[in-house]
């Protein structure tokens, strides 16, 4: 998409056609020399199309009501009817979500005193508290900020959880109130076309929010600074200009957004600071004071006492604690998070498992409410173990997996994380709204968010055992945080290392770049080749032969087995062109169901962070009639464009948390800036037979695996769990 220059108005809505699972995947375009993350970039769209920016998958479409019948003349029964899949989970986790901040809010103590802070630790903490009791915050208070008030651990009273309410269908948006934004979109110059969904977002007094703030325009999915301001010049006239205290609120938010979907959490405020100069905001201190004094935004110093407290009577050069800021969604998220895991972690030793063979691993779980463990593809089976051994004793166990690809891989028993939470699949709830079951172990771990994570553990009832069970090796979450890494570093709780290494070559190939090393390994059936490429041309035209013929000639596993991973969407080898290349050859068709005809191969993505893949059956007024590993999935009509792609080519962060026989990973040149170590060995680790590489990075490739680690997010969960779970310092006494 080009950057619009002055004046320009908004995009219209399918700009943001690939947004949905976008930001699931690696922010790189190829062809741009863009450098991949660990997580979703919000930048992608101006290299090659709005991707990233726009995250569709979190918000369901087709609200509208049929013509000629009005809201009320549908019954709630009705309405609940025609929730999708992906709507009733959403909703479900919205409601969730609302009983976690309802929680935090029970839960939530007085501010301490803060006696123990001093200079410029208390000048922060003094502007926090002008700003919850209402009154305007120093404007001194920025530079050198004091921290959030320190949380004491939970206790050990039981908690409370809430019935789930039933999952109401979410109001359809009133014809009259889309005709007023369109006239709002039409007088600042966008296309109408986004009234409906600008509706969505800021609900029936859409037009007069608009009117009265132009930059709220950047609360709807894929509109961009630039855009906004365009919009805001036409509305507004003279009386707009770059210092507005709306221009700034809406940009510190949109800012925090994008670094969400890159894993963050929170954003250092010089991070922010600078972020704001450049979009030629005149006082970046200024209107970051506004924000928070509005409470757009939250402000975070944690760990500062411990600081302060070393340094008491005595020279210290402790690092300067950085001062964070967030928004409320996630700091809600990772502080319930950190509450419910050191709920779990302070369980005592549970009797009931005296019975089970010793092993480490059983031990762990009976001394601990909280356990992690380690390990590649093979030690799944080690958790699998103690879930049988829990249901031999009587305990109701659960094994929990990122998608439906590892739930056929364990077999029935195994539910997914999204089912669980929603109540499709699982032992449902108790009178108490808490999960029905005694041990729940989450497998695929490291694709936790922080908001799904929160949800589970929230989730749990008291006396139950979490078992975290995951890859430290594999890319982290598409989502906000960094779940599972967090937690392993904290060291709060037994962690269990698996001793079992993944067989064969492609096992000895994956595990010598878990610690840095490209080593060539043998593979006497082939289970390993390396075909190297010229040119991204040429990278393509190789890809289409090895799944089409040279894999299933000379491996056996046949084409629908197959699967293809590249760097990106964009560029001459991303996604894109691999599909294109891929569908004429295997099933050529004219598209006639929105662009997908029977027989193809699609990835879709019901929610964000969330990748189905699939095969094209049908399609009907319904929707589009999809078979995902033997699962009948319908996708709206509406929702298509938005949440399919064709899925012969994935990116390795949709690729996470599933495998398949035989996988071909494509390197072309111009990803060299996109590879980094968790990159390639999630990528490679996707194979369970045969992995070819389609090579053309030269030395790119072992100086990734060698020198580039994963990409740092700023997050506070680590920070919380070692504040609630610390072991008291004895004081010495004289």
């Amino acid at each position: 998409m080009t950057v619009p220059s002055r004046g320009t108005p908004p995009g219209p809505p399918d700009e943001a056609r690939d947004a949905a699972d976008e930001t699931a995947d690696e922010a790189v375009d190829p062809a741009s020399g863009t450098a991949e993350a660990d997580a979703p970039e919000a930048d992608a769209p101006e290299a090659d199309a709005p991707e990233g920016d726009a995250p569709e998958g979190d918000a369901p479409e087709g609200d509208k009501p049929e013509a000629g019948t009005s809201e009320a003349e549908k019954t709630a029964a009705e309405k609940a009817a025609e929730l999708s899949e992906a709507e009733a989970e959403l909703v479900a986790q919205r409601e969730l979500r609302a009983r976690i901040e309802q929680r935090k809010a029970e839960k939530a103590g007085p501010i301490e005193s803060g006696t123990k802070l001093s200079g410029t630790a208390a000048d922060l903490l003094a502007a926090v508290r002008a700003v919850e009791s209402g009154e305007k915050a120093d404007t001194a208070f920025f530079d050198s900020p004091a921290p959030a008030p320190r949380r004491t651990a939970p206790t050990a009273e039981p908690v409370r959880h809430r019935v789930p309410q039933p999952v109401q269908a979410p109001r359809a948006t009133a014809p009259e109130t889309v005709t007023t934004v369109q006239t709002v979109l039409a007088e600042g110059g966008a296309p109408e076309a986004l009234a409906a969904q600008v509706a969505r977002v800021l609900g029936e007094q859409a037009a007069d929010v608009l009117r009265e703030d132009p930059w709220r325009l950047l609360s709807v999915p894929g509109v961009r600074p630039e855009q906004a301001d365009g919009f805001a010049r036409a509305l507004l006239g003279a009386e707009c200009g770059p210092g507005d205290e709306r221009r700034a609120a809406a940009f510190v938010a949109w800012e925090l957004e994008r670094a969400a979907l890159q894993g963050h959490t929170a954003l250092e405020s010089s991070a922010v600071r600078a972020a704001l100069a450049e979009r030629s905001v005149p006082d970046p201190d200024e209107a970051l004071q506004q924000a928070i004094a509005e409470g757009a935004v939250l402000v975070f110093q944690d760990g500062v006492e411990e600081t302060e407290q070393a340094a008491d009577g005595e020279e210290s050069e402790q690092p300067a604690v950085p001062v964070l800021l967030g928004l409320d969604r996630y700091a809600l998220a990772e502080e319930s998070l950190a509450d419910g895991l050191a709920r779990l972690a302070k369980a005592g030793a549970d009797a009931r498992w005296d019975a089970a063979e010793p092993t480490e691993l059983i031990r762990a779980v009976a001394a601990s409410g909280l356990v992690l463990h380690t390990g590649g593809e093979a030690a799944r089976a080690e958790p699998v173990a103690v879930a049988e051994a829990a249901s031999a004793l009587g305990l109701r166990a659960v094994v929990a997996v990122h998608s439906e690809n590892g739930s056929r891989r364990l077999g029935p028993a195994a539910v997914t994380v999204s089912g669980l939470l929603s109540g499709a699949e699982g032992p449902g709830r108790d009178e108490d709204g808490a999960f029905a079951l005694d041990l729940l172990i989450v497998l695929d771990a490291a694709q936790l968010d922080v908001e799904t994570a929160a949800m589970l553990v929230e989730s749990m009832p008291d006396g139950s055992r979490l078992m975290l069970s995951g890859d430290p090796g594999v890319l982290c979450s598409a989502g906000a945080g960094r779940v599972f890494a967090d937690v392993l570093a904290a060291r709060v709780c037994p962690q269990i290392a698996s001793r079992t290494p993944d067989p064969g070559p492609i096992g000895e190939l994956v595990s010598g770049i878990g610690i840095g090393e490209l080593n060539q390994v043998a593979a006497p059936g082939k289970e390993v080749v390396i075909v190297p490429v010229r040119d991204a041309g040429e990278a393509v035209h190789r890809t289409v032969q090895l799944v089409a013929d040279s894999v299933p000639r000379a491996i056996g596993v046949p084409t629908e087995q197959t699967q293809v991973i590249t760097v990106g969407h964009g560029g001459s080898a991303g996604t894109r062109a691999l599909n294109a290349a891929l569908k004429e050859r295997l099933n050529a068709g004219p598209g006639r169901f929105g662009g997908f005809d029977p027989g193809d191969r699609v990835a879709y993505a019901p929610a964000l962070g969330r990748t189905l893949t699939g095969t094209v059956v049908s399609a009907d007024a319904a929707g589009l009639h999809l078979d995902c590993d033997g699962t009948p999935v319908v996708v709206p009509k509406e929702r298509v464009e938005s949440a399919v792609r064709h899925g012969w080519a994935l990116t390795a962060h949709q690729a996470a948390g599933m495998r398949w026989p035989a996988v071909v990973v494509v390197l072309p040149g111009d990803a060299a800036q996109g590879l980094s170590r968790p990159w390639v060995y999630t990528a490679f680790s996707r194979a369970e037979r045969h992995l070819s590489v389609v090579h053309g990075v030269d030395q790119a490739l072992p100086r990734a695996v060698a020198e580039v680690a994963s990409q740092h997010r700023t997050t506070r969960l680590r920070t919380l769990l070692e504040e609630l779970l610390a072991t008291p310092t004895p004081t010495p006494t004289s």
